[in-house]
């Protein structure tokens, strides 16, 4: 039984994994008590919380299917070069206060470089040495020196998320790969960084789709998954997609954590279009993290209505 061999540390095999995709309503207790137990034994009782700050808007060359920020589509979102440096300082130290444990920068674009690079890390030197912020980055596909320049301005983590599963990806965006995102992870990597890649659930993939995703993510190997759902955006390709379940929120999450055992598996956008209880049971059977405060162009929850959930559902925060 794979129950056994993952708490022994031990993996799942992909054919154990894909046949989750069959999961019937007699075998889903079974299912996210088994994922509830691996969240227990492998996840760390305090809560991983981060932040973010949406620190260059919209105007992105990039043709994401999903996104606001891209300038193909015809969305609401407010557009700006980067914020200045006191929004990021003052954004920084109230999440600090509020007991936030990461604070991220985040650009809209395929890459930053020249002055904006040079801004961004000035940015950084200066949170490294007034906050005791984790500092965390995700800002496209950068090169080698770019990424180099970020650890050394104090960044610790980097995020790339590959956002679906391989074969559906090129449905969803067509003027970056699959294959340059794993290059920009790399080179994250090379420098010295830790790993932060997840993606979005409910853009039209299948359910196997989303366990192929996950057993993918392997080869990554991050310390930190986040798991969107999507937020129909007016304007893009996506508006109308159809909502997930809450079944269909749980049954991946429970599958992720089966997959990933030692994983912070983080809630990220679209938590909003989850229910109360479903948003519960997700912290029960696989969610240890959460992206709390503002999302980028969608409204997250709330802090402290958060970190009394969180509480309530057993973590230390």
């Amino acid at each position: 039984m794979y129950r056994d061999r993952i708490l022994s540390g031990g993996s799942l095999t992909a054919d154990e994994a894909l046949e989750l995709v069959n999961i019937t309503d007699s075998s889903r207790k079974k299912l996210y008590d088994t994922a509830a137990e691996i969240t227990r034994h492998f996840g760390p009782r305090k809560f991983d919380s981060c932040s973010i700050i949406n620190a260059r808007s919209g105007r992105c060359p990039e043709d994401c299917k999903w996104c606001a920020q891209s300038a193909h589509f015809s969305t609401t979102i407010n557009s700006y070069p980067l914020v200045e440096r006191e929004v990021c300082m003052d954004m920084a130290a109230y999440n600090q206060r509020a007991g936030i444990g990461r604070f991220s920068l985040v650009t809209s674009g395929r890459t930053v470089k020249g002055e904006a690079l040079d801004t961004i890390c000035s940015y950084y030197r200066q949170l490294s040495r007034d906050t005791d912020i984790y500092l965390c980055a995700s800002m496209g596909l950068l090169d080698d020196e770019a990424m180099e320049r970020l650890a050394q301005a104090g960044v610790k983590r980097y995020h790339c998320n590959l956002e679906t599963a391989a074969n559906f990806f090129p449905s969803l965006c067509s003027t970056h790969s699959r294959e340059e995102k794993l290059t920009a992870i790399a080179r994250a990597r090379r420098a010295g960084m830790e790993i932060c890649s997840g993606g979005i659930i409910g853009m039209g993939e299948t359910m196997r789709q989303r366990v192929e995703f996950a057993l993918e993510l392997r080869e990554v190997n991050p310390v930190s998954i986040p798991l969107n759902v999507l937020q129909p955006i007016p304007g893009t390709p996506l508006e109308h997609m159809p909502p997930l379940t809450d079944t269909e929120i749980l049954d991946t999450v429970a599958i992720f954590r089966l997959v990933h055992p030692r994983v912070i598996i983080r809630f990220a956008g679209g938590r909003a279009r989850i229910s109360p209880y479903a948003q519960r049971e997700a912290l029960r059977i696989g969610v240890n993290g959460a992206i709390m405060g503002d999302l980028l162009t969608t409204i997250g929850a709330q802090i402290e209505q958060d970190k009394t959930m969180i509480k309530e559902c057993g973590y230390d925060f």
